[in-house]
C-alpha cells in the first residue's frame, strides 16, 4: 500500500524503493536496493507491476520510502529497475555459479567452469560457495543474471542443506524466466541433478542446459569434456 501527496507529488512507497544499509554510508543504490526488494517483496512482483502502471499515470517528483534515502532525482532509473525486478526480467547478462562441497571436488568443478567462461568472454562470472558466504547475495545473484549454474552433492539421497535452503529461497520468490545447468556429485547413487531440478517443477520459464556434469566423487576427463561443452552452451 502507497499514498500519492497530489500537492507536493511525493510518492510515499512504503517497502517500495527501500534499501538497505545506513544513510550516512556512500554506497551503491542498486546493489543494496535490489536485495532489499528480492528479499522482501521478490515474491510479488505481480502487485508491484500493477502499482507501477498506476504510479505511471502521476507526476512524482519526491519517492519517500520507509528504508532509505528519499529519492528526488533520476526517478526514472529507479522506476526501470522496480520493472526490472518485478516483471522477472534478466538485468544483467552473466552466469551465477552457486555451489557446496565437502572434500573440495565439486568446488574444483565450478573453478574450472568459471574459468571456461572467463577465457570465452562470458561478460560476468559470479561465484558463490553457499556454506561460507552470503547467501542472500547469492540469491541477489541469481535474479540479476540471466543464467544460473547449481552445483552439489548427493547428501542421504538428498542435497546438501546449504543447496536445498538456496533454491528454496528462489523458488518461494517466484524465481523464472532463466537458464539452469546442473552439476552434481556423487559415489554409487548420485541423486543431486534430479532433485534440484525437481524443486524447479513449479516455476515458470526455466530452460534447462542439454549440457550437464555428473562427476563420481573426483574430476575426470570426461568431466572436463562437459564441463567444456556446459561451458560452450552457456556462452551461446
Amino acid at each position: 500500500m502507497v499514498t500519492y501527496d497530489s500537492t507536493d507529488k511525493v510518492l510515499f512507497s512504503a517497502d517500495g524503493f527501500g534499501k538497505f544499509g545506513a544513510l550516512d554510508v556512500e554506497e551503491d543504490w542498486d546493489r543494496e536496493a535490489r536485495r532489499y526488494y528480492i528479499g522482501i517483496v521478490g515474491k510479488y512482483g505481480a502487485q508491484v507491476q500493477k502499482l507501477l502502471k498506476a504510479a505511471a499515470t502521476l507526476d512524482i517528483q519526491t519517492i519517500c520510502p520507509l528504508h532509505g534515502p528519499i529519492l528526488t532525482e533520476n526517478l526514472g532509473h529507479y522506476l526501470e529497475k522496480y520493472d526490472i525486478w518485478s516483471s522477472y526480467k534478466v538485468e544483467s547478462e552473466g552466469v551465477m555459479i552457486a555451489y557446496t562441497s565437502v572434500y573440495g571436488n565439486t568446488k574444483k568443478a565450478v573453478e574450472l567452469l568459471a574459468q571456461k567462461l572467463e577465457e570465452k568472454g562470458c561478460p560476468k562470472v559470479v561465484v558463490c560457495d553457499l556454506a561460507r558466504e552470503d547467501m542472500a547475495k547469492a540469491v541477489e545473484d541469481a535474479f540479476r543474471y540471466g543464467k544460473l549454474v547449481l552445483a552439489t552433492i548427493t547428501y542421504n539421497g538428498d542435497i546438501f542443506p546449504f543447496m536445498r535452503t538456496y533454491i528454496e529461497n528462489l523458488t518461494e520468490r517466484s524465481y523464472q524466466n532463466r537458464t539452469i545447468g546442473l552439476i552434481e556429485n556423487g559415489s554409487w547413487a548420485p541423486a543431486a541433478a534430479r532433485v534440484m531440478q525437481g524443486m524447479f517443477e513449479k516455476s515458470k520459464n526455466i530452460t534447462w542446459l542439454e549440457n550437464n556434469v555428473k562427476i563420481m566423487s573426483s574430476l575426470s576427463e570426461a568431466n572436463e569434456a562437459e564441463i567444456e561443452a556446459m561451458a560452450e552452451e552457456l556462452c551461446k
